[in-house]
Parts: C-alpha cells; structure tokens; sequence
C-alpha cells in the first residue's frame, strides 16, 4: 500500500511539474529571442520525455502485479516460508539458495511466463532488482503472446 500512495505522490508531482513547465514554454516560445524559443521548445520536450516514461512504468507495475494475481489464483506462486529481516525482505542468502531451482525451471520451460515470473521473484528475494525486473519483462510479454495465441 506504501508503495501505490509512493506513487501516486511521485506521479502528482510529476504532472504539477508538466503544468509548470508548459506555462513556462509558452512564454519561452512567445518571444522574439530565438535562445527563448529554443528553451521553450526543449521545455515542451523533457516534460513529454517525462510522462512517457512514468506512464511506462506505472503500465510495467500494473501488467506485473496482474500476472502475479493470476499466478497466486492459480496456486503457482512460491511457497516457501523463509526468514524476514524486520524490514519485511527475505535473508539475501535464503533467496540466493532458492536461486537455482527457479533458473531450472525457466531453461526447462523457457516460453512459459509463470517460470519466468517465479524466477523474477527469485532475483527479487536474492536482491538482484535488474534482473528481476527483466524477468518480468519477459515474463509479461510471453503472458501477452499466449494470451494472442490462446
């Protein structure tokens, strides 16, 4: 829950910084100084740059939190009950041992999207962030091409 209301602050935040920066290149481009014009421009730019990545990754949280819903519906998620530090993760050497048997099921099955989210998961717990987000990626685009297939 922390993390929606996270991001829904930094996304907020983000549009305020739009706004802002759109009045402040509308004036920019309404001037005779052609620098002016310049920075107006790139001041309409950056802000797009901006809205498409953050809509990119809000998309990238929503498609994974789905999978990982009808992973969990399915019975497919992890059960393994590992130790916790008090900040709620898993012991970085509990998740570097589950590691392996994850990575044997994706080379076992490397076009089914629930080995490769459980290996994301498996990245997450060894605190390998990268790949696990690449995992996901994977993972949500072999869930999209069954889903076409299917």
């Amino acid at each position: 829950m922390r993390v929606r209301v996270a991001v829904a602050i930094m996304t907020v935040l983000l549009l305020l910084y739009v706004v802002l920066a759109g009045q402040r290149a509308l004036v920019l481009l309404t001037s005779a100084e052609p620098i002016a014009i310049v920075m107006g421009a790139a001041l309409l730019v950056l802000p797009l740059l901006a809205l498409w990545a953050i809509g990119r990754e809000l998309w990238f949280g929503v498609r994974a939190q789905q999978l990982g819903e009808r992973l969990d519906a399915e019975g497919g998620l992890p059960d393994e009950d590992l130790p916790v530090r008090p900040s709620g993760r898993i012991e970085r050497e509990d998740g570097d041992a589950l590691f392996p048997t994850y990575r044997a099921d994706v080379e076992a099955h490397p076009d089914d999207w629930r080995a490769r989210y459980r290996l994301a998961l498996a990245y997450d717990a060894a605190g390998d962030r990268r790949r696990a987000r690449a995992a996901v990626r994977t993972a949500i685009r072999l869930e999209g091409a069954e889903r076409r297939a299917g």
